[in-house]
């Protein structure tokens, strides 16, 4: 078998998530699963490395960009109310983006990230990031890391290997 790269974004990804990545796409090849994504902070960039890796793209089903708060409630189902009372960065809207991003996709597994990438209001905590990943028929896991001030990039590259790293663990369970 050849070996697998992502072509557009191989020279902006270390190697090790590149690596990571095909991984993950092999597994849920292997699997038949299809993944959904639900990124906040990350802008699309997991979706984008996802699908960056030729001969696995049929395992991507869809990604969600929701940016902003109202992106995560219209285009994921999440209660306005969750996000007001728990904050968009919080334990809970990762689970409620995971869960609206399954329930709105045909994917069988689906990552969720929401964080503050890079300096923000004097309340946020730059770095915090909160992750969750389920199958569509398995319990739900979630992460929160705190990377610190790392800058938008790092933080950003440091979600990405998490989020993978729980797609993995979840495609092996």
């Amino acid at each position: 078998m050849a070996k697998r790269t992502a072509e557009t974004l191989h020279s902006a990804v270390p190697d090790r998530l590149e690596a990571t990545a095909c991984a993950v796409l092999q597994a849920a090849h292997d699997r038949k699963f299809t993944i959904a994504t639900a990124e906040s902070c990350t802008g699309g960039l997991l979706a984008a490395l996802l699908t960056d890796v030729r001969g696995l793209g049929h395992v991507f089903d869809r990604g969600f960009v929701t940016y902003s708060d109202a992106a995560k409630c219209d285009l994921l189902g999440i209660d306005r109310s969750l996000v007001k009372g728990c904050g968009a960065v919080s334990e809970p809207v990762a689970r409620a983006m995971v869960a609206g991003a399954l329930a709105r996709s045909k994917a069988d597994l689906a990552v969720s990230i929401t964080g503050f990438a890079g300096p923000g209001d004097d309340d946020d905590e730059e770095g915090l990031v909160h992750f969750a990943c389920a199958t569509r028929d398995g319990p739900c896991d979630h992460r929160k890391e705190h990377f610190g001030a790392i800058g938008r990039a790092g933080v950003r590259i440091a979600a990405l290997e998490v989020a993978l790293a729980m797609m993995d663990n979840a495609l092996h369970a």
